[in-house]
């Protein structure tokens, strides 16, 4: 099989690539802004939208895994940045899917994200979308035009946190406080957090490749062991063979702290909970997570 992979220079891109060349099964064909390594096939897609060109990319591919789309950003709160979500994440997306089917593809798998259910919660597949933000509406509205398409077998993926080697954002900042030795006030936190490691969403997507009973579903996906922020921090420590230095201090002060700073969204990213059910790709798929948490973490911080 011969799988076209969007934002393929990405975080899960440059994984999902990887691990496709890797085996024998399948042949892989990267599409991106940059530039792919020399024994990659490969096509530049400088940008995407409604009317982007996708003939080269679609030809000769059984089965596509649309990766690429303009990520959420927390700063983002313009008119403008709701358009650029929706010309590339929505409209960009249906072109692509068009065109698949125009070439007879009929395998296509879209990473969405946790966000389309909300921020905080324990979701399931079957509960009512709420979106938080232009990044999350958009996604959901690409969710309902993808399904709109015909002549594509479509499969919906929503990854909670995604960390690896090279994450961003909280997990990247959580792992330099360790490393440093900083003492993080989380320690009295009883949240519970959903995440997916790197290596484990891109084996599920895999399985959605190839699964029988994925196509006209949306499956949730994680590591399987929900974890607290104060686990999170004491697997990071672990892995980098650093004492975790939690300090017990209650989660309003936190909030309010944060509130003071503007921060209060991103303290409810690392304080609340966000859950979600993974029963059904598990039953549906037969999948489980194929690396621990702990191999999980380790690999993260480059220490595997």
């Amino acid at each position: 099989m011969k799988v076209l992979v969007t934002g393929a220079s990405g975080f899960v891109g440059q994984a999902m690539v990887s691990r496709l060349q890797r085996d024998a099964a399948w042949s892989v064909r990267a599409a991106s802004r940059q530039p792919a390594p020399p024994n990659v096939d490969s096509v530049t897609i400088d940008r995407i939208d409604g009317d982007t060109d996708w003939t080269r990319a679609v030809a000769g591919v059984d089965a596509i895994v649309h990766l690429a789309n303009r990520a959420h950003v927390v700063r983002d709160t313009a008119s403008a940045a709701s358009a650029d979500y929706r010309r590339v994440n929505v409209d960009g997306s249906v072109r692509l899917a068009q065109c698949a089917a125009a070439a007879g593809i009929r395998r296509f798998v879209f990473v969405s994200s946790v966000k389309v259910n909300g921020e905080q919660g324990r979701f399931r597949e079957s509960d009512p979308p709420a979106p938080r933000d232009a990044y999350a509406v958009s996604k959901l509205e690409a969710e309902r035009a993808l399904l709109a398409v015909s002549g594509i077998d479509l499969v919906i993926v929503r990854p909670p946190l995604v960390y690896g080697p090279g994450a961003k954002a909280n997990f990247a900042a959580l792992v330099r406080a360790v490393s440093r030795g900083l003492p993080l006030p989380v320690g009295a936190v009883e949240n519970r957090r959903s995440l997916v490691a790197l290596d484990n969403l891109v084996d599920f997507l895999c399985a959605c490749l190839i699964g029988r009973t994925a196509p006209g579903e949306i499956f949730f996906v994680s590591d399987g062991h929900d974890l607290s922020t104060p686990e999170i921090v004491r697997h990071i420590a672990a892995a980098l063979g650093r004492p975790p230095r939690l300090v017990p201090v209650p989660p309003r002060l936190l909030m309010l702290g944060a509130a003071v700073f503007g921060r209060r969204d991103a303290a409810a990213r690392l304080l609340g909970s966000l859950q979600v059910d993974t029963t059904k790709a598990r039953e549906r798929l037969g999948w489980s997570p194929p690396v621990s948490v702990r191999d999980a973490f380790r690999r993260a911080v480059g220490r595997a």
